[in-house]
């Protein structure tokens, strides 16, 4: 902000000379440094400092103070930004570092730099002696990881590298000795890469020893030795040394482990196979053939080097089962030859009962499609009975019923009906076209209306001496909902 605001007044004074029609103002230009300063700066631990900034310009410039490129501000309690300098008092240990004056105007800036070196002092014996402290850094390994292997043996022939990549400020120097003498330029390697690591080729018995490299600079020193073995060949097969692979009892479901050890010139090929039995061939896609057994080739792990130049390799099982049980042999080989070692794996019978298998409680609700579904589909069900029910019984009455067995016939004269209905009670004979015309029932019917309608007992006994009725009742249901009722009177004489 403080920049913002001085930048904006050097526009109003640049503004001020263009409008008096000058063209240059005389005294104006970017700050400049008034006068020599000494870049590197010392100071006791605990004192106080004022490091200068001696810079000019017109307008005046604004002053910035930066440690390891970080602004010095009002924050910083101990730190005090003046007009011609900062000043620290009580000065720590963190206060090492590089500091920079910048001063800025609108027409350029310039910095001012200094390296401050904070001291201390430690008293031995009498004598009070300084000595810069925090402006160093002792050495140290950056790669220690690499450095673990301390002991190495190497056949004759081969080759071998010893790291002892360090830093420090200043930079460390490093030399390398062999049993405490140092080695030659030659021997080392040229070139400061190289120096970090010490290259031995084509070994030969006469390359063993121990190897020191020793780092140092003017704030302390550090070390590192590698014992190196050149061992002659013997040109013979590998040998499996120690007791290893053991005899091995595993709980069903626990975690164990093989080991094999092997020593040969050269690293060696470390494999482990298990005998696969008469029954088990088919659960394994490929076995080999060792004199009268079946093996299968199991994954190997790494191989790993140890310091007395043997290699060891381990088997891990983990929860292990029944048909992990049987015979398992370590194989170590290298180009001259290969040497193997059994070991047996047994495996405890499983002591806990079978778990049953536990699913989920049925939800009480029932998902919405069921709820809808089911209750639709009977709805739909009891529809198309109740629907083909309706239709079998308008389209098939009952058999045995009247309406069954006497179709209601249309007479084609009815008109004559009329004068047929009402005969004379002294006519003897029946108009014949009338009675061609009537279906015989509907005759009878007729005439028992005649017979009933004219007090009928007396005249039925006179004209028809017998006769036999037959009455039926016949009810009939009609699709609009309709029911209609009536009898058949039949009469026979």
């Amino acid at each position: 902000k403080e920049l913002a605001n001085h930048q904006a007044l050097l526009l109003v004074n640049v503004c001020a000379c263009v409008r008096a029609r000058v063209r240059v103002c005389p005294s104006s230009g970017p700050p400049r440094v008034s006068e020599k300063v000494a870049h590197r700066q010392t100071v006791r631990l605990g004192s106080a400092i004022k490091l200068p900034c001696p810079v000019e310009g017109d307008p005046p410039p604004l002053i910035m103070w930066t440690k390891d490129g970080r602004n010095i501000h009002s924050g910083w309690i101990r730190f005090r930004i003046l007009r011609m300098g900062l000043k620290i008092k009580e000065v720590e240990a963190d206060d090492t570092g590089t500091y920079i004056c910048k001063a800025t105007n609108g027409f350029g800036s310039v910095n001012v730099n200094y390296t401050l070196i904070v001291i201390g002092k430690y008293e031995q014996g009498a004598d009070e002696i300084p000595f810069i402290l925090w402006s160093l850094v002792r050495p140290r390994f950056t790669q220690p990881a690499k450095m673990r292997k301390r002991v190495i043996a190497r056949p004759v022939g081969s080759s071998v590298r010893l790291k002892c990549t360090a830093s420090g400020t200043p930079r460390p120097d490093i030399v390398w000795l062999k049993d405490d003498q140092p080695l030659t330029e030659r021997e080392v390697g040229e070139g400061r890469q190289n120096r970090w690591t010490l290259t031995l080729k084509n070994l030969t018995p006469a390359h063993s020893g121990r190897y020191t490299c020793r780092v140092s600079n003017r704030a302390g020193e550090i070390n590192a030795t590698y014992k190196v073995e050149v061992i002659q060949r013997t040109n013979s097969k590998p040998v499996l040394t120690g007791t290893h692979p053991l005899n091995t009892t595993v709980d069903y479901g626990g975690t164990t482990s093989f080991q094999c050890k092997v020593r040969s010139d050269v690293k060696p090929v470390i494999q482990w196979l298990k005998r696969v039995e008469t029954n088990e061939e088919s659960r394994y896609n490929s076995t080999i053939e060792v004199g009268d057994h079946r093996f299968v080739v199991l994954p190997t792990g790494d191989v790993w080097s140890r310091p007395d130049g043997s290699y060891l390799n381990k088997l891990l099982i983990t929860r292990a089962k029944e048909e992990d049980a049987g015979m398992y042999i370590c194989l170590g080989a290298n180009t001259m030859g290969y040497s193997f070692r059994s070991a047996f794996l047994t495996v405890l019978p499983d002591t806990k009962p079978p778990i049953m298998p536990v699913f989920p409680a049925a939800s009480n609700s029932l998902p919405w499609p069921v709820i809808i579904g089911i209750p639709a589909g009977i709805v739909f069900i009891f529809g198309t009975v109740l629907l083909w029910f309706c239709q079998s019984r308008k389209q098939c009455p009952p058999p045995g019923s009247p309406a069954a067995a006497i179709p209601h016939r249309v007479p084609p004269c009815r008109e004559r009906e009329r004068s047929c209905a009402a005969p004379s009670s002294g006519s003897s004979s029946l108009d014949k076209d009338c009675v061609s015309a009537l279906n015989y029932e509907e005759y009878l019917a007729q005439q028992q209306q005649l017979l009933l309608n004219q007090g009928g007992a007396a005249i039925s006994a006179k004209i028809y001496p017998k006769i036999y009725t037959d009455i039926h009742t016949h009810t009939h249901s009609h699709v609009d909902g309709k029911v209609h009722q009536h009898q058949h009177i039949h009469f026979q004489c």
